[in-house]
């Protein structure tokens, strides 16, 4: 979907890369992502004090929140992902929401961007799935029935490659869906309070997609850990 004006495309222009920002807006705002994460760490470390303030308070009740979640599913050993599905889940969250700021684009309503998030997450189970159980992670994609083993195989690979599909669509299609759906408010009612009720709903699309981004691999990486029976 083409914006009449993007902020980062403005901002590239200045160095002579116009052009090639205004093809790839996912990829300039993916790096602005990463640029606010970074400072918001930077700032959330350097602040943190004995006796927290509200900001403060907040932040360590939702993360801690989501980690006893996911410890709760995948057991002790899962806290070890912990940092790596808060990132995705925090990307994710603030990918959402640039649709909802004019002048920015959501990389989440890109496939490149959402595939390769999907590719990280469903790699990282089998990753602690072997780190878990060594070679004997096979059985997990043989079955119970050794004369089956070999379907079974086929299924397992065909339903874990759909991990991946499944991760990059639901985000790309909710995402995409929205802006189109303001994109096209916007063209027929013009700029003013028409979009705002889909924009107000854009916030908790935003945050469902960010919280489905994190529990999907939650469960992938509880399965991954369990023993094959």
């Amino acid at each position: 979907m083409e914006h009449p004006y993007l902020f980062m495309t403005s901002l590239f222009g200045i160095f002579g890369m116009e052009k090639w920002a205004a093809t790839h807006p996912h990829v300039t705002y993916m790096w602005l992502a990463m640029v606010v994460l970074i400072f918001l760490g930077w700032l959330a470390g350097k602040s943190i004090t004995m006796v927290p303030k509200t900001a403060q308070n907040v932040f360590e009740v939702v993360i801690s929140g989501l980690e006893e979640f996911m410890v709760g599913i995948t057991g002790e050993e899962g806290r070890k992902s912990f940092p790596l599905l808060l990132t995705i889940f925090l990307f994710v969250l603030l990918g959402n929401l640039f649709g909802l700021i004019p002048g920015f684009y959501p990389p989440t309503a890109q496939i490149n961007t959402t595939v390769s998030l999907a590719i990280i997450a469903v790699t990282w189970s089998h990753v602690i799935g072997i780190k878990m159980h060594g070679f004997k992670y096979i059985k997990h994609f043989l079955g119970p029935v050794p004369a089956l083993m070999p379907l079974f195989l086929i299924i397992e690979l065909i339903g874990h490659m759909a991990r991946v599909l499944s991760l990059t669509l639901r985000l790309f299609g909710n995402m995409m869906g929205h802006e189109l759906v303001v994109g096209i408010l916007l063209m027929l009612a013009g700029p003013f309070l028409v979009p705002l009720p889909i924009m107000a709903m854009g916030i908790l699309v935003a945050l469902i997609q960010a919280i489905v981004f994190f529990l999907l691999p939650t469960m992938y990486i509880a399965g991954a850990i369990e023993e094959a029976h």
